[in-house]
Parts: structure tokens; C-alpha cells; sequence
């Protein structure tokens, strides 16, 4: 792998990558505080973010490292496509263990050029998808390199570029200190949802 953060699939996120972290709840001696405008956690990563926008249960066990994808089927069929399709690709480039991108193309001193690739097997979760793709844009600005995402969706051909804006900039703050403050909590009850079957802690949440 080249090193330019780390991940793990869903059934809708192709990546095969993973992640740990340490995620103690805060005691009376050591209450949660509200995050820096900037703050990103190291244990925050895109995946994360795409889980808040999905399922804030299914965030919450992932980051208490309960991991149930390695079996699924759809999560099996994803890492198909993400190796078939873009086989020429250097593909899971990693930074700092807090983001993984799928690939990446373009290049230039100052970040200019340079264009994210992530590839998913459908468009049902673009929203969740969208925000992923905004925090890796966002992490990376806060480094200094300046670039812009596209995802990919190869089942049907449909692309879709993001460009980060200062909006975005302002949700994605939201997120993290939202996010951070979910995996610092008690564990949240989930709902049952139409996406719910095809995810890997379906049995889990619901044992039917």
C-alpha cells in the first residue's frame, strides 16, 4: 500500500480495509468537551463518517470494534469489483491510519490536479458517500493539499465529483464533534431500517 487512513467495508463500500482505536467512554473525573472547530480525531476515520450517515448504531459498534463484514456476501461481492475493475490502479492509499483512498490520480507540488477515487458497488447510499468523500477532501485541506473527489459506481457507469465547499467545511465540524460524542456514549439502540437486511450486524441488532 502507499502511505497518503484506514477503513473497513460495508456492504455498500467496495475497500477492503480495517481499523481499531482505543474508545473509552469519559468518566466523571474526565467529561467530554466540545471538540476544537478543527479537531479530527485519529480515531475518526471516512468510514466513520459514511456509518453516521447510514446508521448511528452500526457507527457506534464498528468503532467499539465489533466487525462483522468479513463474511458478508455483499461486502465479498464489493472487494470483487474494487479488484476487477480498476486493476491497473494503486489502489487503498493511506494517510496518517485516518483515511483510505481508493485511488488517486493527477498530481502537482501544491495538491492542484489531484482527483480521489472511490469506488462503490451502488448509488443507494450517495448521501453517505457524498460525506465521506467531503471528510477525506477536508483532511487533506487541513494538510495543505488542495484536491477534489469523484466517486465511482462501475455497475451502472455513473460517476459523481465533489468539490469541497465552505459549507461543507461547516457540516463536517458538526459531524466529528457528533460523531466523537456517539462512540464516546452508551451504545445506541437500532432501528430497523428497509437497508437493514443486507447489513452485515442485521443478525446482530435483531437476531431474525
Amino acid at each position: 500500500m502507499n502511505n497518503i487512513g484506514q477503513n473497513n467495508p460495508d456492504e455498500d463500500d467496495i475497500s477492503p480495509h480495517g481499523v481499531s482505536g482505543d474508545h473509552r467512554k469519559p468518566t466523571e473525573d474526565q467529561p467530554a468537551e466540545i471538540l476544537p472547530k478543527d479537531f479530527i480525531a485519529p480515531s475518526i476515520t471516512g468510514l466513520k463518517v459514511s456509518y453516521y450517515h447510514i446508521c448511528r448504531a452500526k457507527l457506534w459498534l464498528f468503532s467499539h470494534n465489533i466487525q462483522m463484514e468479513q463474511e458478508n456476501e455483499y461486502v465479498q461481492a464489493g472487494r470483487e469489483i474494487h479488484e476487477d475493475r480498476y486493476s491497473r490502479e494503486k489502489k487503498d492509499v493511506l494517510r496518517d491510519d485516518s483515511i483510505c483512498i481508493d485511488y488517486i490520480r493527477g498530481s502537482g507540488e501544491d495538491g492542484s490536479g489531484i482527483v480521489l477515487h472511490e469506488i462503490k458497488k451502488s448509488s443507494s447510499m450517495t448521501d453517505a458517500h457524498r460525506h465521506q468523500m467531503m471528510y477525506y477532501l477536508y483532511y487533506l485541506k487541513k494538510r495543505g493539499v488542495n484536491a477534489v473527489g469523484e466517486l465511482n459506481y462501475p455497475l451502472t457507469g455513473k460517476t459523481e465529483k465533489i468539490i469541497l465547499t465552505e459549507e461543507d467545511e461547516i457540516r463536517i465540524k458538526d459531524d466529528l464533534n457528533e460523531i466523537d460524542r456517539i462512540i464516546r456514549g452508551n451504545m445506541i439502540p437500532p432501528e430497523k431500517m428497509k437497508i437493514c437486511p443486507k447489513c452485515a450486524y442485521y443478525y446482530f441488532c435483531f437476531g431474525d
